[in-house]
């Protein structure tokens, strides 16, 4: 069994490949109910990371997962820059959704998904940015950068350790949780690093989403959030919150990633976004 295998094991998930927007798409779908549509963050494995809280929300909701052109097993395009992002997510709705579904949208690709909602908001139903830095002005913390150029350059099982540290609040609670299920997340993060269209994507997401939104937002929006996110501060959610008038739902003792940290607490608050 692959270490992607694992990940996705016993999940109540189908997984196909479809074209998108002329992008070979590896896509996630499952539940039943209104759709969700769960887009990752800027990380090398794609869609998978949302594993831990599939079951829960597949309760609840018809979930479309894709991989990101470019990362995990989705096909790379030549740039992943606005208008294809644009392009692919319009493409990708029109083909899994009966009718606008709610978007979360993680980190870096939160960005994107932002300025998406900007243009597109009729295809909308609520849009919930999570962990993302376009929503207020940014600086990529130092330290950050340096681990993350390191794990870029070699991305051995030291320096995935030293990333993973960085992303959550407290790594080892997590990892004493479900060990198998965080080594296959390292081995197949640390396998898809090692692919030059995807060291390439990750590499065109940090330079362009960490720019600020300034479109206007008419979508209903939430703001989702680790109280310990050291990537992106909660600082900057409760500036955003306040400026633009959005909910900010605070999830305690996480970081960057509380849908893997504290998968049940992150499904209530998803719920709590519906009402």
């Amino acid at each position: 069994m692959t270490a992607r295998e694992r990940l996705l094991q016993c999940l109540p998930v189908d997984e196909r490949r479809i074209d998108v927007n002329d992008v070979a798409t590896v896509v996630l779908e499952g539940g039943d109910g209104p759709p969700l549509i769960l887009l990752h963050g800027g990380i090398e494995c794609g869609g998978a990371y949302w594993a831990p809280v599939i079951p829960q929300l597949a309760e609840r909701y018809q979930l479309v997962v894709p991989d990101m052109p470019g990362l995990g097993e989705s096909a790379a395009v030549a740039r992943l820059d606005q208008q294809v992002f644009d392009g692919w997510l319009q493409a990708l709705l029109e083909q899994t959704c009966d009718q606008p579904p709610t978007l979360i949208a993680h980190s870096l690709v939160g960005t994107l998904a932002a300025r998406f909602a900007a243009s597109h908001g009729d295809q909308l139903h609520r849009l919930v940015l999570y962990g993302v830095p376009g929503i207020g002005p940014y600086r990529l913390p130092i330290g950050l950068r340096v681990t993350a150029v390191r794990f870029a350059v070699r991305p051995s099982e030291a320096n995935m350790e030293r990333f993973e540290r960085r992303a959550f609040a407290d790594l080892d609670p997590v990892r004493r949780r479900d060990p198998d299920w965080m080594q296959a997340f390292s081995t197949y993060t640390r396998s898809r690093a090692r692919v030059p269209h995807v060291g390439r994507t990750m590499r065109h997401l940090v330079a362009t989403c960490t720019k600020q939104v300034q479109d206007r937002i008419d979508v209903p929006t939430t703001l989702l959030w680790g109280a310990k996110d050291r990537f992106v501060p909660l600082s900057l959610a409760a500036e955003a919150a306040g400026r633009l008038g959005w909910p900010l739902r605070v999830i305690d003792e996480a970081g960057h990633v509380p849908h893997i940290e504290r998968p049940a607490a992150f499904v209530e608050e998803v719920t709590r976004t519906q009402v």
